[in-house]
């Protein structure tokens, strides 16, 4: 699924359950770790990288580190594309005296301009995260379609337990559904038939894929998609969130000030985005 994953890398208290958890990627995905720190390279900080390597067995795997100077958003995006990354690991922030985690604006920017998908974990942990629980956001988008292909292989690699496939009912469907002169029935019986249509939307995509031993459930919500989505995470208790973002729509461009701006503020676990 990926042939290169990078993490990048400041020598704060979190550098070590970081590279615990994408050396565990690394091993499943079957692949090559890219180390990316911007900053000067300094002897003391080569050997302290080096002996927290070693110290978590990471002699073993195809390991390349790139240091640069520089602005960091920049310096990562570059990094990733001259070595041809597929995704990106990198950590949130956890907001000071509140049970919240948010991206701040380094994060956001690598978000936006990466060159490749982005995995960002809000709570590394030495032991690695479990993603056992995963929720993709299945609302109608071009992206849609590769997005929940992508997540499914993620799943099967890391050995998901459930797999739940959140669609939204469109809001302008919605309205127009309960606007009429209809009786409670012919308005319940358009409901239904509104959320059959999402199902069928995503069925037809599950058609086409091997969801291997996942157990999935599909979902539909209505609503602004990035609330419902923070939402039924926060529900169901999920670890990894998996969303789309397709660079040629402009697809940041056009939610991100507002759906996405939301959901990044809160994050309620674990996001992988998807990009082609």
């Amino acid at each position: 699924m990926y042939k290169k994953i990078a993490l990048a890398i400041a020598f704060s208290p979190r550098i070590e359950a970081l590279i615990a958890e994408v050396k565990r990627l690394v091993i499943l995905f079957d692949t090559e770790l890219l180390l990316i720190h911007v900053g000067t390279k300094t002897p003391e900080l080569e050997a302290k990288l080096n002996e927290m390597l070693a110290r978590h067995g990471c002699d073993k795997l195809r390991i390349k580190v790139v240091w640069k100077e520089g602005k960091p958003v920049k310096m990562i995006v570059k990094a990733c594309e001259e070595e041809n990354v597929d995704l990106l690991v990198a950590g949130a922030l956890k907001q000071e005296g509140l049970f919240k985690y948010y991206m701040g604006t380094v994060g956001r920017k690598i978000i936006r301009k990466a060159p490749c998908s982005v995995l960002t974990l809000i709570e590394p942990k030495v032991e690695t995260s479990d993603f056992s629980r995963v929720v993709i956001n299945g609302t109608q988008l071009e992206i849609t379609p590769y997005v929940i292909e992508r997540g499914l292989e993620f799943s099967k690699i890391v050995k998901a337990d459930m797999v739940s496939i959140l669609n939204e009912i469109k809001l302008y469907g919605l309205q127009m559904g309960t606007a009429s002169e209809d009786s409670e029935e012919e308005i319940a019986q358009t409901r239904r038939q509104l959320v059959q249509n999402e199902i069928d939307y995503v069925q037809k995509i599950l058609d086409t894929l091997d969801p291997g031993k996942l157990k999935i459930n599909i979902k539909v919500t209505g609503g602004k998609w990035a609330v419902e989505l923070a939402r039924f995470c926060e529900k169901t208790d999920a670890n990894l969130l998996v969303v789309g973002d397709n660079r040629k729509l402009n697809f940041f461009d056009r939610l991100f000030p507002h759906d996405l701006e939301e959901l990044l503020s809160t994050l309620p676990c674990n996001l992988l985005i998807v990009k082609k």
